[in-house]
């Protein structure tokens, strides 16, 4: 079987860490059995990532974005729509992940958890849930 959910997400930074595992897991628990979720953002400046939800680590990784990808490099594609940054930056975090479930709970390792990773914002946001069991 395979079904799709999905679900907003409003941003109310430039970059953000959102923290959407409550959601999944309040999805999750509604399934019997095990199989798979694939999270995925339909939008070429966001992501999803798998971390520690802790806000020094958080703080962390957004710096090291900055660092990475700076927001205000003459980029070719800025003189469009001004966020090259963040295309380059989706590129390299992914717009999905697929986790695991069994018996209506995700299967994440004690620190782990799932963020939808805005890079663009603020914005209106969708992340679709695919269902495979």
């Amino acid at each position: 079987m395979i079904k799709n959910i999905y679900f907003d997400v409003e941003s109310r930074k430039r970059r953000e860490l959102i923290d959407i595992t409550e959601k999944l897991k309040e999805l999750v628990s509604k399934e019997d059995g095990s199989g798979l979720i694939n999270v995925f953002v339909p939008h070429t400046t966001a992501g999803i990532l798998i971390n520690e939800n802790e806000e020094g680590l958080k703080n962390d990784i957004l710096n090291t974005f900055e660092k990475l990808v700076p927001e205000n490099e003459k980029y070719e594609h800025n003189i469009i729509d001004n966020n090259a940054d963040a295309h380059i930056l989706s590129v390299i975090i992914k717009n999905n992940s697929c986790i695991p479930f069994f018996d209506g709970k995700l299967l994440l390792g004690t620190w782990q958890s799932i963020f939808f990773v805005e890079l663009d914002g603020p914005r209106h946001r969708k992340v679709i849930v695919t269902f495979f069991k």
